[in-house]
């Protein structure tokens, strides 16, 4: 999903490396150290923060953190004083004594237990995790960064949303595929440096390839928002949206129209085409105009209920809801919208969210959350390029599923923990973590720093072990695969694809601290964590195209 040459990517980034020079040396700030670098202090709400996980040291990471000084219980998920990549998220901004107690005196004693008699160290059990990239196959917010910066020329974030994990799905990792109906693993990891009990470490899960003549035959509902507020280049992206869809779908694929406003009209309804560009389903679309009040729920209820009335058990039966996601009329009703991603208890009616409308107007929550509920797609199209990068080169990787219900379980040597992390959650419960479908051509990728509380326990023999379970889409047959690393073969492997991780994290973390920056100095202090991973990411991947195109980016936002 690119917007630039390779060619002219390599001149742009050449001529931007000028003024990103500083930062790349030994005096950039650290990732603890950009707090008090930049003047922040920690609201407490975990969004200064790497993981946005709770303070309070719940391992469960997907709730939003409190970061409060008094929280302090030790558990896996985090040390209690809200301690995060953007601040010291304290709650208060002020240093504690990590007692935990929430006071700032020593109170001379070493504690050796929680308040519920646990060991603050447990050096005897595995410690277990699973772990969770997003509630969705959602990749907006990288896309709404880039086309603020690089195409508006604006140096301003504000509005613009920063979920690490859809920085994570939209760039591409360099991992081997897997066999046609499996998954594959891959990990690598190396010691953070300077700190001997933390290390690095990314975990991938990779899906099949998938050619489009491989793919099974499609049924799709498109659900389009026709109200006044698409009038002009909303409109050009939509009509341009589904003619790219248009020109994917192969003789026998099905297609139906739901066009809505306050009102809904089905303009088409389990029409099988001749093949990619059908005439009829050309001029459909040429014929869409725009007027009305939105009723976006409206639109999606009536939406499903053509869907319901078409689907067809032995085809891939989605749902692509095109909008600018402003809703003045009606409600959003997330049970439905989740009832059909489970319809007739088979493949489902997943959603794909598509947005199309000028940054600074785009309704993002709305979208975002119901496509979370439709356990699909969320894009965000602002132009004719990405929108044939995303439903023309990468038609599989966005409509189709490879594997249902994805889990993935971590296995780790006596007490280490997850500290930060990439994805939306963890836990140690598997029932508080989303699975999550994958689709052909992908790989979910996962970046956490972990770190021991018992490093003498560790040496090149230490173990590393991850589960993947998940169900054939077609079939529904349970499956899985676990493979087990020693940390000296971790250490030992490429670490090309981590350090791009790293970089990538880093990156949306610096976003997210930038804009909470009120003076140039604190811009390039909430700027300097990125610059730092950015530099041994492109030394180990000089020519790789996400690394220079999110380059020229903090290069734009530099002051």
């Amino acid at each position: 999903m690119r917007r630039y040459s390779l060619n002219s990517l390599l001149f742009l980034t050449s001529l931007s490396l000028v003024s990103l020079g500083a930062c790349y040396g030994d005096d950039g700030a650290s990732g603890d150290e950009l707090g008090s670098a930049s003047g922040f202090e920690s609201d407490g709400d975990g969004t200064g923060g790497f993981d946005e996980g709770p303070g309070d040291g719940d391992t469960n990471t997907s709730d939003g953190g409190d970061g409060d000084p008094g929280d302090g219980d030790g558990d896996s998920g985090g040390d209690g004083d809200g301690d995060e990549w953007g601040g010291d998220g304290d709650g208060d901004g002020e240093p504690g004594d990590g007692d935990g107690d929430g006071d700032d005196e020593d109170d001379g004693e070493t504690e050796t237990e929680t308040e519920t008699g646990e060991p603050l160290c447990n050096d005897i059990d595995d410690v277990v995790l699973y772990l969770s990239p997003d509630d969705s196959n959602s990749m907006s917010s990288p896309v709404q960064v880039r086309e603020r910066v690089l195409t508006e020329g604006s140096e301003s974030l504000g509005n613009v949303p920063v979920r690490v994990w859809e920085f994570m799905n939209y760039y591409g990792f360099d991992y081997a595929p897997a066999a046609d109906g499996e998954l594959a693993l891959s990990a690598s990891m190396q010691v953070r440096e300077g700190e001997d009990a933390t290390w690095q470490l990314q975990l991938a899960v990779s899906s099949e390839t998938m050619t489009p003549d491989e793919r099974p035959p499609m049924n799709v509902t498109l659900v389009l928002d026709t109200s006044g507020s698409m009038a002009g280049e909303p409109m050009n992206l939509l009509k341009e949206s589904c003619r790219a869809i248009a020109a994917q779908l192969q003789e026998g694929d099905v297609v139906s129209i739901v066009e809505w406003d306050t009102e809904n009209v089905w303009s088409l309804a389990g029409y099988a085409v001749s093949g990619p560009d059908d005439a009829l389903l050309l001029e459909k679309i040429e014929d869409l105009s725009y007027g009305g009040g939105t009723d976006l729920n409206g639109g999606l209820v009536s939406g499903y209920e053509l869907a319901q009335q078409v689907y067809d058990i032995n085809m891939l039966n989605r749902v692509v809801l095109i909008s600018d996601g402003g809703a003045n009329a009606g409600v959003t009703d997330l049970e439905l919208i989740a009832e059909n991603a489970v319809y007739g208890g088979s493949d489902g009616i997943y959603l794909v969210g598509v947005g199309v409308a000028k940054n600074s107007n785009y309704n993002d929550e709305l979208m975002d959350t119901v496509t979370d509920a439709g356990k699909g797609a969320s894009v965000f199209l602002p132009d004719d390029e990405e929108i044939w990068e995303v439903f023309g080169t990468n038609f599989e990787n966005t409509m189709v599923v490879a594997g249902r219900e994805v889990q993935v379980e971590l296995t780790m040597p006596p007490g280490f923990e997850i500290v930060k992390f990439s994805g939306e959650g963890f836990s140690d419960d598997p029932q508080e973590v989303d699975p999550q479908h994958i689709a052909p051509n992908d790989t979910m990728v996962f970046y956490q720093d972990v770190e021991t509380c018992a490093p003498e326990l560790i040496d090149d023999a230490a173990e590393i072990t991850v589960l993947a379970t998940w169900e054939d889409p077609w079939t529904f047959e349970a499956k899985q695969v676990e493979q087990t690393w020693t940390f000296a073969e971790l250490t030992g492997m490429d670490q090309s694809q981590l350090l791009k991780g790293a970089a990538i994290v880093a990156y949306a973390e610096s976003l997210k601290a930038y804009q909470k920056a009120f003076n140039d100095d604190q811009k390039t202090a909430a700027l300097s964590a990125a610059f730092a991973a950015m530099a041994p990411a492109q030394a180990a991947l000089p020519n790789d195209e996400d690394l220079l195109e999110i380059a020229m980016i903090l290069a734009q936002l530099n002051p």
